[in-house]
């Protein structure tokens, strides 16, 4: 059977374990299933394969949903709204498997082990140590009714293994990579079913794909060995086969593929440290993808840009500075109002009622995080600390400077064009030799927004106060 693909009524997946909070390499995957659906006008699917139990409580879950859904990545079927496909939750779905187990035994495509744990593992051993690919040997094919009936009858609870061919070559045709061969001889029969009855990966993922309908399948390029087996089960079943692209992996810094399991960033973590969500977009959104445009792009326009073909077979690499080149084009694409409405639970209370649009049109250009916002808003409405460079621009003013800049701002209202005019007709100083030391003294920093804008929200009775202290340092 043929696999099928088609941007005619497109329909791709997520189909997550929720084994803990989303990593960028797995939101990356995510993205670009979604990106492919919306770009088609197709269908997108959130399916939850849960079978690992114990690894799965529902805090994932939960965490799993809010973090897509902040991410702006929606869903058309889903274990939360439902569809025509549904259960979307694996360990919901025993009985649809049981009946596809029952189809493949009957046709003798699919047979009972009883090889032990210890067994296989000495069976593996043997192989690598003879340079060879580990793969089952086979052991339990060919058992006769009376050895299978006294090994159940002893106890022993048997996996269900998929019967594959003995030989051949299967072509498989990566969107991606391209067309790929799998000589089957060297695929060994695997385990559809385990031993305490819950559907082993290869399994449940192809025939979920293809019961709900989906004909794309993205998803990270360690499942290119899991393809061959998954195309053999959906056409031993006469199952539909999806179209399959395998997105090179996202590396960490140290050259290793992001795991959930091994300290890589998440999207919660990203979201909690004040990421905003169009930034990750954003960025993940060209991690492998070429786009032509290379602005800062909604997600309608990400999505109308996204082509399989532009999809790269190098690996990509995690970087937290073009992370934060996004950061900041989007915090610029925000308007004063959505800005506040960003940082406003971060601030807890540092910004003085009535001061809010005049705070972040203030110091907008110079936050990436709404840490920086929190050390603006100390700098201006509290006791800024200096800096080491700042230190040296204070005591390098003469004391002179600082009481006639004193004088000065008293003179002129605190008019910030007025003051610096007047200050520079006094003092003699003028460019950097004037205002270096006033920046220092007024915000404990040699760099930073405009002073036109912070001196009204410093206000002229703090500012005072600080040139005093200025002048007490020189």
């Amino acid at each position: 059977m043929a696999q099928y693909y088609t941007t005619m009524n497109l329909k791709s997946r997520f189909a997550p374990s929720p084994t803990g909070y989303l990593h960028l390499g797995n939101a990356r995957t995510a993205l670009f299933a979604w990106l492919a659906a919306r770009g088609a006008g197709g269908t997108f699917i959130l399916r939850l394969e849960d079978t690992d139990q114990q690894r799965s409580p529902e805090i994932y879950e939960k965490a799993l949903l809010e973090d897509l859904r902040w991410f702006g990545i929606d869903w058309d079927e889903g274990p939360d709204r439902g569809g025509d496909h549904g259960p979307y939750r694996q360990m919901e779905r025993l009985a649809i498997y049981d009946q596809y187990y029952a189809r493949l035994q009957a046709s003798g495509q699919a047979y009972p082990c009883y090889c032990s744990a210890d067994d296989l593992a000495a069976e593996r051993a043997v192989q690598r140590s003879a340079g060879k690919a580990p793969r089952y040997g086979g052991h339990c094919r060919h058992l006769h009714a009376e050895v299978r009936t006294e090994r159940e009858a002893a106890g022993i609870r048997p996996t269900l293994r998929f019967r594959v061919p003995d030989q051949g070559i299967l072509p498989v045709s990566d969107l991606v990579w391209g067309e790929r061969h799998y000589a089957l001889a060297d695929l060994g029969d695997f385990v559809i079913r385990r031993s305490d009855g819950s559907p082993a990966f290869f399994f449940a993922n192809a025939v979920d794909d293809a019961l709900m309908g989906v004909n794309l399948v993205l998803r990270g390029e360690d499942h290119l060995t899991n393809t061959p087996r998954q195309i053999l089960i959906l056409q031993a079943l006469g199952l539909p086969v999806p179209g399959y692209g395998h997105l090179p992996l996202l590396l960490g810094a140290d050259g290793q593929p992001l795991s959930k399991r091994y300290g890589a960033v998440s999207l919660r973590g990203l979201r909690e440290a004040g990421y905003l969500a169009p930034a990750v977009l954003n960025y993940l959104a060209r991690l492998g993808h070429h786009y032509s445009a290379t602005g800062f792009l909604d997600s309608s326009a990400l999505a109308q840009g996204f082509a399989l073909t532009q999809i790269s077979r190098a690996p990509s690499h995690f970087d937290m500075v073009q992370l934060q080149h996004w950061q900041h084009e989007a915090v610029q694409s925000l308007d004063d109002a959505a800005a506040w409405n960003w940082l406003a639970p971060h601030l807890q209370d540092k910004v003085p009622t009535g001061q809010e649009m005049h705070f972040v049109a203030a110091v907008r250009a110079n936050i990436l995080l709404p840490a920086d916002a929190l050390d603006w808003a100390e700098r201006c409405f509290a006791s800024p600390t200096v800096d080491a460079e700042a230190a040296g621009a204070i005591t390098g003013a003469s004391p002179e400077f600082w009481s006639v800049a004193q004088a000065t701002l008293r003179a002129s209202g605190g008019d910030y064009r007025l003051w610096t005019k007047t200050l520079q007709q006094a003092s003699g100083q003028r460019g950097k030799a004037l205002f270096m030391p006033l920046r220092a003294a007024l915000t404990g920093l040699t760099h930073g927004p405009e002073l036109a804008a912070l001196l009204p929200l410093i206000g002229e009775a703090r500012a005072l106060t600080r040139l005093h202290a200025a002048a007490q340092r020189s």
